[in-house]
């Protein structure tokens, strides 16, 4: 067991050893998304028919593993995003952006897979809602992750609502709890920031793990055996910490979720995932 004086380095070490290991695995999660490109390339081949007709089996097996390949291209993605993350190589590139049509693009995409389980997903755009400098990609990558979570443990029959509006956010330092007052002059104040909401009708989460539902590789125990490694609200959390903001889940164990996060108007000038929530 190393000696206090020695713990520095120990620690120094297993940085290093964390970091290579992380790269490893990123670039291993790298050359996967050429053969995996191939693979689903000739997937779509297959079922265009261009190579000959198929019978109706034939049909289900190739969706099947269409639906296959897309979820691996997905873990691929989440590992990739989730290394350069971690390793400091994700930076935010903003540009005047109107988030109204972020937002409206990454429900226009997840609209079908919706439909296609029996969901509602209701989005209305919000005209109070200015034009701020934005990281749009990585916007759509926040509320595409927070979707794909709903989309995941709802039921058939269940719905999710997106919504956004202006909010005034008041940064105080924990020695300065809030005070009703405080809130009350908030709705009198200019708006320095976009609150962003995912609610849905599904099985909730319980309160104890409200915090640990954002950390790496968390699932909650009851869903062990859902796809995916744990990583999608680790990057929601840090990608939004990344712009400067924050995220939080609103939840109990029957009556649904509702995660939000903030982002202010003024981009952040801190690396992506190196902040801290406030």
């Amino acid at each position: 067991m190393p000696s206090a004086a020695d713990l520095p380095q120990a620690y120094s070490e297993l940085q290093q050893r964390f970091q290579r290991t992380t790269n490893a695995l990123g670039s291993a999660a790298h050359d996967l998304k050429t053969p995996l490109s191939i693979l689903n390339g000739y997937v779509e081949l297959l079922q265009s028919e261009k190579l000959g007709p198929l019978s109706e089996r034939q049909r289900e097996v190739l969706r099947e593993m269409q639906a296959s390949g897309k979820r691996l291209q997905q873990f691929i993605q989440d590992f990739l995003t989730y290394s350069a993350l971690e390793t400091g190589g994700l930076k935010m590139h903003y540009a005047m952006g109107n988030i109204n049509q972020c937002l409206s693009d990454v429900c226009r995409l997840w609209s079908t897979r919706f439909q296609e389980k029996g969901l509602a997903l209701y989005f209305l755009a919000n005209d109070k809602l200015p034009e701020f400098p934005l990281d749009s990609p990585k916007l759509e990558r926040v509320i595409s992750n927070l979707l794909e979570n709903s989309f995941k443990f709802i039921p058939q029959g269940g719905t999710v609502w997106l919504h956004a509006e202006p909010y005034m956010w008041e940064r105080r330092a924990a020695a300065q709890p809030a005070s009703s007052g405080e809130r009350r002059r908030q709705t009198n104040s200019q708006p320095n920031s976009v609150k962003v909401s995912v609610s849905d009708t599904g099985p909730g989460i319980p309160a104890e793990f409200h915090q640990e539902v954002f950390d790496d590789f968390f699932r909650l125990p009851s869903n062990e055996n859902q796809d995916g490694m744990g990583l999608g609200l680790s990057i929601v959390r840090r990608l939004v910490q990344g712009m400067g903001g924050k995220v939080w889940v609103e939840s109990d164990a029957s009556s649904g979720c509702k995660f939000s996060f903030l982002i202010p108007f003024k981009p952040a000038s801190n690396p992506a995932g190196k902040g801290k929530n406030r």
